[in-house]
């Protein structure tokens, strides 16, 4: 008798091809920018650009089509909510602009555009699984879809000594965390039974879930995702790889990359973990503590811009980090209020920081070496973009009433609105606004009060770095005036009280 006859037949499930077709959409132009690329001459390369916007737009377009649909795939593994579908259109947003920004720099130089974009889109790619990854497998897995090709993207000036030290950093110190990481998820699944986020809540909330191995699996995936967000004391890999990454490549890290990072810790922490939240958020109140005080206090020491945008990008990971400080196993009005206010916090910082690296970019076609004292005068040659970066620095400072000051209002209510140590953390957040008021306005005083030691020469930056710029100046604009449409969208997309 065959045995295999014998066995019951595998369970054949149907798969909803509609709500996967953003991801397959966007590998469908992976692959094609692939084999263009192949068959391209050398002074066509740069139509993979081209091609790679229009699959970008593409997978946006089809993204858009779900918006208001609930979907559960592969057995609750994979899920497409309002969450997920936030964080897709922003991440292929951000993909558009990116991609943008990177066009001129790249065709310019002596770079493989084709490579570049191919391992780009497959970084994004990965972004796109994030928000929607509901189990410890699925989210590792879009992590390091994320984080893989980023290591290559960050070496891309292969003669340059500074890149190849910045991609070796940025590969080493991403490897041990990986593996401290994937270390705490077996131990979560030892513990639990499950790689479930649900499941393991569940599991968590008895008393198994108190053991000194359950919190210790807590803390080493913590600890894996603070490397991948830049948070003290895992933050010394991003100033050194931003520095020798290509400046678009920098854009993507500081925006992109650390946004999908907490994409999968916001599931992490206020889903799968948040029964222990008496355990690990006085953890994430030390972090963000010293993020950002460590980020404001060091940016005020540099004098080459994208490391001093770097530290800047840590002390605002600081203040993401704030409200997983605020969560408790409880409150649940507090836990979504503390939710929202970091989701809000992302999409507006995406703007800013987006608006401030395309005029960098636009400079670094004149100053390769992306100085401060190269924005003397800069007021004088090119009046909008300086005007643009002022608007993008005050707004990442916090001034009112700019989309960062709004961001901040949201984190300060919540902390407030916690008690407890929350008034504290608000006040130290405040406090650090206040310090990296100094340097950022130290580049605007270069822009408009520093004269240029040699007659005012026009500058002109390529046409789509101006689009991006003054496309980025109008979200500040709109995200300042009117505050409340935007804050709108992070509460409805919480995962809290599900």
């Amino acid at each position: 008798m065959n045995v295999l006859a014998a066995l019951p037949p595998l369970p054949n499930p149907a798969i909803d091809y509609h709500a996967i077709a953003p991801e397959l959409v966007l590998a469908g132009t992976i692959f094609a920018v692939l084999v263009f690329d192949l068959a391209l001459p050398r002074e066509r390369k740069w139509m993979s650009m081209p091609l790679a916007f229009v699959g970008v737009a593409a997978a946006l377009a089809v993204t858009l089509t779900l918006v208001g649909s609930h979907r559960v795939l592969f057995g609750g593994s994979y899920v497409v909510d309002n969450f997920a579908l936030l964080f897709k259109v922003f991440f292929l947003s951000v993909a558009l602009v990116v991609l943008a920004l990177s066009f001129r720099y790249f065709r310019d130089g002596r770079y493989y555009q084709g490579e570049y974009y191919f391992l780009l889109l497959s970084s994004f790619l990965g972004m796109l699984t994030m928000p929607s990854s509901r189990d410890l497998l699925m989210l590792f897995i879009s992590l390091e879809l994320v984080s893989a090709p980023a290591f290559l993207l960050a070496g891309f000036r292969k003669t340059d000594p500074r890149s190849n030290e910045a991609a070796i950093k940025f590969f080493l110190i991403s490897v041990l965390s990986t593996a401290v990481m994937l270390y705490g998820m077996s131990l979560i699944y030892g513990v639990t039974g499950s790689t479930r986020l649900t499941v393991i809540a569940q599991r968590l909330a008895t008393p198994s879930g108190t053991t000194n191995l359950a919190l210790a699996a807590i803390l080493f995936v913590v600890v894996g995702f603070a490397f991948k967000v830049s948070a003290f004391p895992f933050q010394f890999w991003a100033p050194d790889t931003y520095e020798g990454a290509p400046v678009p490549v920098a854009a993507f890290l500081s925006v992109a990359s650390k946004a999908a990072g907490f994409a999968g810790l916001l599931q992490l922490m206020f889903v799968a973990f948040l029964p222990q939240a008496s355990f690990w958020a006085p953890i994430f109140a030390v972090l963000s503590l010293f993020t950002m005080t460590l980020g404001n206090l060091v940016a005020l020491q540099q004098r080459q811009v994208v490391r001093l945008l770097a530290y800047s990008s840590i002390a605002q990971a600081g203040y993401m980090l704030l409200p997983f400080a605020l969560a408790t196993a409880s409150m649940t009005a507090v836990n979504k209020e503390a939710f929202a206010a970091v989701t809000l916090y992302i999409l507006v910082y995406a703007v800013m920081n987006l608006g401030a690296f395309a005029v960098v970019i636009g400079l670094a076609r004149e100053a390769p070496g992306i100085l401060v004292s190269d924005f003397a005068g800069f007021g004088q040659r090119a009046p909008a973009a300086a005007v643009a970066m002022t608007l993008f620095l005050i707004s990442l400072a916090g001034i009112p009433i700019t989309p960062g000051f709004w961001g901040k209002f949201f984190i300060f209510r919540a902390a407030i609105d916690r008690g407890g140590i929350g008034p504290w953390l608000a006040v130290a957040m405040v406090v650090n606004s206040v310090i990296s008021l100094v340097y950022y306005i130290g580049i605007a005083r270069a822009m408009f009060f520093e004269p240029l030691a040699e007659p005012v020469r026009p500058a002109r930056a390529p046409a789509l770095i101006t689009a991006v710029t003054m496309l980025a100046a109008g979200g500040v604009l709109a995200i300042g005036v009117f505050p409340d449409l935007f804050a709108h969208f992070p509460q409805l997309s919480t995962l809290v009280g599900r």
